[in-house]
């Protein structure tokens, strides 16, 4: 084999085995760890620390230990984060949260140097078209990392499942379940009862292996690659120009524009993991249906972002994000209306569904915009979506515990309303700038679904 596909599948493989723990375990939080609201507080850590660690530490760590040691070093925070909920505490969970979120932007900006660095050497030594070995790298590492989330949910789901506090939820528990929950810690006692600590022990055990495993593979397999001297000098000179140009770039009414819009993305997304899991979910059918529902969600969420890349060159990004906010906007009428019932089983999973192919649409078509609209200031546009999105998540997971899913329900409704009204305002830029010329949609066509701030 190719050593520098060789390479590639190894990291592609190790953040395999790393995200099938942390997806499994992100996905669990606000239900296995509810007692005063721990779950989703260290969340809230976890994202309010990476946001501190995508503007200062990626440079400094990738400079002073090199790519593959960074990537083992981060990978170990993650580790660190799966034995923190061996003994789920304050004093366990919330340090380990930040170590997770200072390890995480080294470990995404390690990960992408290291294959744009392999994908450069190997097209020079090939003779091909360095754009194309890169895109073609990166097209292997995302189809075999985007699979993390059905892996790890799959597991809670098949060791939860053992549970003896499964039974019938009387309909006076129920009542506590949906948009109107009662704010307590355990909204029911059947549902929502945690697991015994035995099945607990061996979750978190096959997540922590599985976590191990991605560190072992990534120090036994791992080439060490050498950059040539302009991208060392390049890494040198790039923290605080990185960090400056990060905050300059919000001189641009189009980036201030676009807040809105990536912020809804983390907004979004923690609802979703943090309180429909909860209030819905595990509430009114157990803990052990979480991982099935979330399986729901990241498959079709890989299918339509795949699906979506090819399509918005004939459709346009505007039909899209206009299609995804219809589809969000649904569902959280559905959510205000709906009142739990495990007889509907199938109302749980076709609310995911639909939000998958909604954030397929937030994903792919928000990190091409930035993309297009930004295409000489890349890395302080990408520093800037890492930044806003980080918040929404921070934001969202803060307040979970403390207000009913109605609430939140609106609140993350009127962050959407106000993010179409902002990105129609950046297309009405747009349009008015290049009079006479289509919006750019024939450079619409994608990328893949950025990871990255999903850690």
């Amino acid at each position: 084999m190719e050593r520098n596909l060789k390479n590639v599948l190894v990291i592609a493989f190790g953040f395999l085995l790393l995200f099938t723990a942390y997806s499994g375990l992100q996905s669990l939080q606000s239900s296995l760890n509810a007692e005063e609201g721990l779950g989703v507080a260290s969340l809230s850590v976890l994202y309010a620390s990476l946001t501190l660690s995508s503007m200062f530490l990626p440079p400094i760590i990738i400079k002073k230990l090199g790519c593959k040691w960074t990537i083992a070093v981060s990978m170990c925070c993650y580790v660190a984060y799966s034995l923190g909920n061996f003994y789920a505490s304050w004093y366990t969970l919330i340090p380990t949260s930040m170590i997770l979120g200072l390890g995480g932007a080294p470990l995404w900006s390690a990960k992408c140097t290291y294959l744009t660095i392999a994908g450069t050497l190997y097209a020079e030594k090939a003779g091909k078209s360095a754009k194309d070995i890169i895109n073609q790298y990166f097209g292997i590492f995302f189809l075999v990392f985007q699979t993390a989330g059905v892996w790890g949910n799959l597991i809670s789901s098949l060791i939860l499942s053992q549970s003896s506090n499964q039974g019938e939820i009387s309909a006076e528990d129920l009542e506590c379940c949906g948009a109107y929950d009662c704010l307590t810690e355990t909204t029911n006692s059947t549902g929502s009862e945690r697991p015994s600590d035995s099945l607990i022990y061996t979750l978190v055990g096959v997540y922590t292996a599985s976590g191990v495993l991605a560190v072992l593979l990534v120090i036994i397999f791992l080439d060490q690659i050498k950059s040539d001297q302009a991208e060392t000098e390049k890494e040198k000179s790039s923290f605080w120009s990185t960090f400056l140009a990060t905050f300059r770039h919000l001189k641009d009414k189009r980036q201030c524009l676009l807040i809105p819009l990536t912020m809804y993305s983390g907004f979004e997304q923690a609802f979703l993991s943090g309180d429909y899991s909860k209030s819905f979910v595990t509430c009114a059918l157990g803990i052990q249906y979480v991982g099935y529902m979330m399986i729901c969600f990241a498959g079709v969420n890989s299918l339509c972002s795949l699906l979506f890349g090819k399509i918005s060159q004939f459709t346009g990004r505007k039909l899209l994000f206009a299609l995804a906010a219809v589809l969000n906007t649904s569902c959280m009428i559905t959510v205000l209306l709906w009142k739990p019932d495990p007889k509907q089983l199938a109302v749980f999973f076709v609310i995911p569904g639909l939000w998958g192919i909604s954030d397929a649409v937030w994903q792919t078509q928000t990190n091409a915009l930035y993309g297009i609209l930004f295409e000489k200031n890349k890395e302080a546009a990408f520093s800037n979506y890492r930044l806003w999105e980080s918040i929404g998540f921070a934001i969202a997971f803060a307040y979970s515990t403390k207000l009913q899913v109605y609430i939140k329900t609106y609140i993350v409704l009127s962050v959407l309303v106000l993010s179409m009204v902002t990105y129609g305002a950046v297309e009405y830029l747009e349009a008015k700038s290049s009079p006479g010329t289509p919006a750019a949609t024939k450079k619409e066509n994608g990328g893949p679904h950025s990871q990255e701030t999903h850690m």
